[in-house]
C-alpha cells in the first residue's frame, strides 16, 4: 500500500498536458477503470468513488478554456474552484492571474492531487478537505464549479449552495457538458467550447462543454 495519498497519486498516474490546454500539467491516469480498482484495494472501500481527480472532465476543460479567454472573470480576485478534483479549474484560474485560489474537494486523493498538479505548474493553491456544501459560503469574490451534476444527491445540494452564494454577491460560474441534472432553467449560458476529455467514462471522448453564469432570482436585476 502507498504510505500517503500523495504517493498514491503519482504511482498510478502520469504527468502531461491537458489537450487542447498544452499549459496545464495534469497527474492523469491512462486507464480510469484499473485506476478505480486501484483505490478500491488502498482504501479497502469496495464502494470508493470514481478517482474523478485523474480525468480532466467536460466542465472543467470548458471554464478552463473560458479563463484562458476571458482572463478579468478572475484577475486580481479571490477564487473558490468547488468539487476541485486534479485541480484544473484551480490552476487554469491562477494562470488567468487570480490573486488566491483554493480548491475544495472530500476526497483525500484529490486533495494530494491538487498540490501535486499546483506544483508542477508552479502555482499555489489552498487546499480544504472538507464539504463546503454543509458550511456557510467563504470569503471569496467568485466561485467555480465544473462537473457538479452527475447524480442527483449532490446536484440537489449544489445548486442551492451555489444560489447562495449569487445572493451573497458572489459571481458564479458553471461548467458542465449539459448532464441530465443540470438545472439549465437556473443558468444563463456565456459560452460552449469542444473538448477532449482525458477517459471515455460517460460518453464519447470529444465532447462539448458549456460555461454558464446564475440566472438572476425574480426581482433581481
Amino acid at each position: 500500500m502507498a504510505s500517503t495519498p500523495r504517493a498514491f497519486v503519482q504511482r498510478h498516474t502520469r504527468l502531461r498536458p491537458v489537450p487542447g490546454l498544452e499549459a496545464i500539467l495534469l497527474h492523469l491516469t491512462d486507464d480510469v477503470l484499473s485506476l478505480w480498482r486501484a483505490t478500491q484495494v488502498e482504501t479497502g472501500d469496495p464502494d470508493a468513488p470514481l478517482p474523478y481527480w485523474a480525468i480532466a472532465w467536460a466542465g472543467g476543460l470548458a471554464l478552463a478554456h473560458y479563463l484562458r479567454e476571458h482572463p478579468e472573470a478572475v484577475a486580481g480576485r479571490r477564487v473558490l474552484d468547488l468539487a476541485s478534483g486534479s485541480g484544473l479549474v484551480a490552476i487554469a484560474a491562477m494562470q488567468a492571474g487570480a490573486a488566491a485560489v483554493t480548491g475544495a474537494d472530500i476526497d483525500r486523493f484529490a486533495g494530494a492531487a491538487i498540490e501535486l498538479n499546483a506544483r508542477a505548474n508552479g502555482c499555489r493553491v489552498t487546499v480544504l478537505r472538507r464539504d463546503l456544501l454543509d458550511d456557510g459560503v467563504p470569503d471569496v469574490d467568485i466561485v467555480l464549479a465544473g462537473d457538479c451534476w452527475y447524480e442527483a444527491s449532490l446536484a440537489a445540494r449544489v445548486q442551492p449552495w451555489l444560489r447562495q452564494a449569487g445572493e451573497q454577491g458572489l459571481d458564479v460560474l458553471v461548467g458542465d457538458p449539459r448532464r441530465r441534472y443540470l438545472p439549465e432553467d437556473d443558468l444563463v449560458e456565456l459560452a460552449g467550447y469542444d473538448v477532449r476529455t482525458t477517459a471515455e467514462v460517460e460518453d464519447l471522448e470529444r465532447r462539448r462543454g458549456w460555461v454558464y453564469t446564475l440566472r438572476p432570482a425574480a426581482g433581481q436585476a
